[in-house]
């Protein structure tokens, strides 16, 4: 799999829950080096220490995570260092407001030519209780909501069920596929934004660390009591190649919910023995041919991540991608994975 840094961008406006979200992924990152960009420090938990009105600002925390203050026109300079392998960050966290326009700064990861950066999906933070009186203040939401690639519902323990449910059920109504993840508290499981990393695990004994004991408490009853959703993760596995037009037809139209997905696929074209590393977050599309490793199977391999998602539909679509033909597709079957290819 590529090892590239994904570049999340959480976008909101004032008082939707951004900063809660931020300071609860730098508490609850159980390993992962997390880079957040923000506009400054003051706003930002980051051990009690207060760091305002600095640009081109660089704070260390004792968990491994790096804040950093920019303004937009610096951004590119800030991900390029970011990006450095001594610097050894998992994700990059972009809190937009304040910053630039949400679609923006997709453009600005986009257009990066740093081949060690990825575009992570844009998380669009709403107050639940606030929504509608929002929506009047600011009628540029709508617009955030149908770019998002997962919109966070937060303060959702403040509408009663039925109110809560209608909420979505409009949301649904207008933003279709995308996945909507209601919450309270910016309590948003980690594993629905990105990967864990795999770092060599050591068997020697160690003190508990001020995280790991902050994490402890955390894990305790009173915070399971919080409203937050849980996410899907489904698993996919094909020893038969599969028909790269159907595949790409299921990736442009994805499953009600799905935010990424992730893994290696073969396709069943003449002359293609390639492997090919796919990555969807919400409608964005990589494909990054390459060959096999030594030993390794012919064998399509997918994990798809979502909120909301039904398991045994997005399943049995994607078992519908398997090509059944006696002979390969010819190559042409390939345009559409080109058009996804990077070149």
């Amino acid at each position: 799999m590529s090892e590239q840094i994904p570049v999340l961008i959480v976008a909101g406006f004032l008082g939707s829950g951004k900063t809660t979200l931020l300071n609860h992924l730098l508490r609850d990152n159980r390993g992962t080096r997390i880079g957040v960009v923000v506009n400054d420090f003051g706003a930002v938990n980051i051990d009690a220490m207060l760091v305002a009105g600095q640009v081109d600002a660089t704070v260390s925390l004792s968990n491994g995570c790096v804040c950093c203050a920019v303004d937009v026109n610096e951004l590119d300079d800030l991900f390029e260092r970011l990006a450095q392998p001594k610097a050894r960050i998992d994700v990059i966290v972009v809190e937009a407001s304040g910053l630039a326009e949400p679609r923006n700064l997709i453009r600005m990861v986009l257009a990066s030519d740093n081949p060690r950066l990825r575009y992570g999906g844009l998380v669009e933070v709403v107050d639940a209780e606030q929504f509608p009186a929002s929506r009047a203040r600011h009628p540029e939401l709508g617009g955030h909501l149908r770019l998002a690639d997962l919109v966070v519902l937060n303060k959702a323990d403040r509408l009663p069920p039925a109110e809560l449910a209608d909420l979505r059920a409009g949301l649904a109504a207008e933003i279709g596929q995308v996945p909507v993840y209601a919450t309270s508290f910016g309590r948003v499981d980690p594993g629905l934004l990105f990967d864990p990393p795999t770092r060599a695990s050591s068997t020697v004994a160690e003190q508990l660390s001020f995280e790991d004991l902050l994490h402890d408490h955390d894990s305790g009853d009173e915070d399971h009591a919080h409203l937050h959703d849980e996410y899907t993760s489904v698993s996919f596995t094909s020893a038969e190649p599969l028909d790269p037009r159907r595949f790409v037809e299921f990736l442009e139209d994805p499953p009600d919910g799905l935010f990424r997905a992730k893994g290696v696929v073969a396709f069943d074209v003449a002359e293609e023995r390639r492997r090919f590393v796919v990555h969807l977050v919400g409608r964005h599309i990589v494909f990054e041919p390459g060959p096999w490793g030594r030993g390794e199977q012919r064998v399509s391999s997918l994990v798809l991540i979502g909120a909301g998602m039904a398991e045994d539909k997005a399943t049995a679509r994607l078992g519908e991608t398997v090509h059944t033909g006696e002979r390969p597709l010819e190559s042409a079957a390939m345009l559409g994975v080109w058009r996804y290819t990077p070149h």
